[in-house]
C-alpha cells in the first residue's frame, strides 16, 4: 500500500471526524501503522499502544493470560484490547467502556474492534459504569482522556475506592496518566498515598514523554 509506505516519511491523513465529546479525531497512517489521534495527542495505536504494552509487560503477559475478566475504561481505537488478544493471547472476557459513540464507530470501521469475539464494548461514562457493574475483575485498565485532559474523578477517593472494590485479590490496576504540568506531578504524588498496605503500587515515570504509568496489585 502506497500510503503505508509513504507514512514512514510523513504522516498520511486518511479521514478526519468531528465528535461532540472528543471534538477533533483523525485516522492517520504513521510509521507504517494506522493510528487514531485527537487534536493534541495519540488516542490509539502508535505511542499509546507502546505505553500500555509496557504496562502489561510490567504486570506480566503470562500472569495476565491466566486472568478471567478484564475491564478497560477508555477504549478509543481499542489498541490495548488488540494487544491483550493478539500478543498476550488473553482468551477470557474483556469489557471495554467508551463514552464516545463516534470513537466506537471509528474503532469498528478502521481497527476491527467489533471482530474480537471475547470483547464487549459498552457505551457509557466510566464513572457511571463502575457504579453500576456487579462484576469483579482481575485487571482494570484505566486510560480515560479527553484529548490531553484527565477527568478529576479518576483521582478522587470515591472512584478509587470503588475501583478497588471491583478488583479481585491478586488482581491489578493499570493506570495511564498524563503529566504535563507541575500540578499533574503533585496530583500523581498524592494519588500514590491513596493505597495502604493492602496494595503494592509501582509508578513508572516517563514511559513516553508525558506519560506515567501506575501498576497496583491488590494483596488482600
Amino acid at each position: 500500500m502506497v500510503q503505508k509506505f509513504l507514512s514512514y516519511f510523513i504522516p498520511i491523513s486518511i479521514k478526519k471526524f468531528n465528535s461532540e465529546i472528543s471534538k477533533s479525531l483523525e485516522v492517520t497512517w504513521n510509521n507504517g501503522e494506522l493510528v487514531l489521534d485527537s487534536k493534541n495527542t495519540n488516542y490509539s495505536y502508535g505511542s499509546l499502544q507502546r505505553i500500555l504494552r509496557k504496562g502489561l509487560k510490567f504486570i506480566g503477559f503470562e500472569r495476565i493470560k491466566n486472568f478471567e475478566n478484564i475491564l478497560v475504561l477508555g477504549v478509543a481505537g481499542g489498541s490495548v484490547i488488540k494487544t491483550l488478544v493478539d500478543e498476550v493471547k488473553f482468551s477470557g472476557k474483556i469489557t471495554g467502556v467508551e463514552i464516545d459513540t463516534k470513537v466506537v464507530e471509528i474503532a469498528n470501521n478502521y481497527f476491527g474492534l467489533n471482530k474480537i469475539p471475547n470483547c464487549k464494548i459498552v457505551v457509557d461514562d466510566a464513572f457511571e459504569f463502575v457504579l453500576k457493574t456487579k462484576e469483579k475483575y482481575d485487571l482494570i485498565i484505566i486510560d480515560v482522556f479527553q484529548d490531553t485532559t484527565m477527568p478529576n474523578f479518576l483521582f478522587e477517593d470515591f472512584f478509587i475506592n470503588r475501583i478497588n472494590f471491583l478488583l479481585n485479590i491478586n488482581g491489578f490496576i493499570l493506570f495511564n496518566t498524563m503529566v504535563i504540568t507541575k500540578n499533574d506531578e503533585i496530583r500523581n504524588q498524592l494519588y500514590k498515598t491513596k493505597f495502604d498496605k493492602n496494595y503494592s503500587l509501582r509508578m513508572y515515570p516517563k514511559v513516553e514523554t508525558h506519560n506515567e504509568l501506575f501498576t497496583i496489585k491488590k494483596l488482600s
